[in-house]
């Protein structure tokens, strides 16, 4: 299992957001890049990075800063937040972020994400934010009234490759992730990989996790606050891998 720590950019600073509320901030650092190395430095494998201003403004608005996290460092980063058309997907794939994380616009338009698996593939990936198993829009302020496992269903069906799932009652909670519908989710959904994120609050959370299979998980608040020494289970995991 992949451990992506993760970036929260809201007005060029690393944050962290209290169930996705405006006002709820904690600001970690006022030097992104400086984070990112950081992470790398510990082992990470992979970065996660949320343009936050992007996802509530439904455009991008942090790009220098991102430009300057992946010219940083070595890993590769998955980024979302904001990407609602084929120029901004491009603009980031061609500033060299990996993988293009789409939320709003995969459930409003279906022929936009099936438009952008056809000429990227695996580069594309959709997060399905939850309350109470239903998928919400526009930076968590909005609720449709599509299921989470019907909308990966769909999602499945056209070819995605990579699902985040994020239940927004854990986000920034520490209180664990929502298990039961991550298992339910990696159980049905045979022909994706499954990211975790979401209320990811210790390393025992992160083996939990990762006893399930899944392909990734996703965690913040819970490295900065210290709860999870990053590098160190990092090291762990390469322990277990290798015997």
């Amino acid at each position: 299992m992949i451990v992506l720590p993760a970036i929260d950019l809201k007005d060029g600073r690393c944050v962290r957001l209290l169930q996705g509320k405006k006002k709820k901030e904690t600001v970690y650092s006022d030097d992104p890049a400086a984070m990112a190395a950081n992470f790398e430095k510990l082992g990470a494998e992979y970065l996660h990075i949320v343009d936050l201003d992007g996802a509530f403004e439904g455009s991008p608005q942090n790009l220098p800063v991102i430009e300057q996290i992946v010219s940083t460092i070595g890993i590769p980063v998955e980024l979302g937040g904001g990407i609602r058309d084929m120029d901004t997907a491009k603009r980031y794939l061609d500033a060299g972020v990996s993988r293009i994380i789409i939320g709003t616009k995969a459930v409003e338009d279906p022929d936009f994400i099936e438009s952008l698996i056809s000429r990227w593939d695996d580069r594309v990936a959709v997060s399905l934010d939850a309350k109470d198993s239903i998928v919400c829009t526009k930076g968590w302020t909005e609720s449709s009234d599509i299921e989470v496992l019907e909308a990966a269903s769909r999602l499945e069906a056209v070819g995605l490759s990579t699902l985040i799932y994020t239940d927004i009652s854990k986000d920034g909670m520490l209180s664990g992730p929502n298990m039961k519908m991550l298992e339910i989710l990696n159980r049905g959904l045979r022909g994706m990989n499954v990211i975790a994120s979401g209320g990811v609050a210790s390393e025992q959370n992160l083996l939990d996790l990762e006893s399930m299979n899944l392909y990734g998980a996703i965690t913040g608040k819970a490295v900065y606050e210290g709860k999870i020494d990053l590098g160190r289970f990092l090291k762990e995991q390469r322990s277990r891998d290798a015997r």
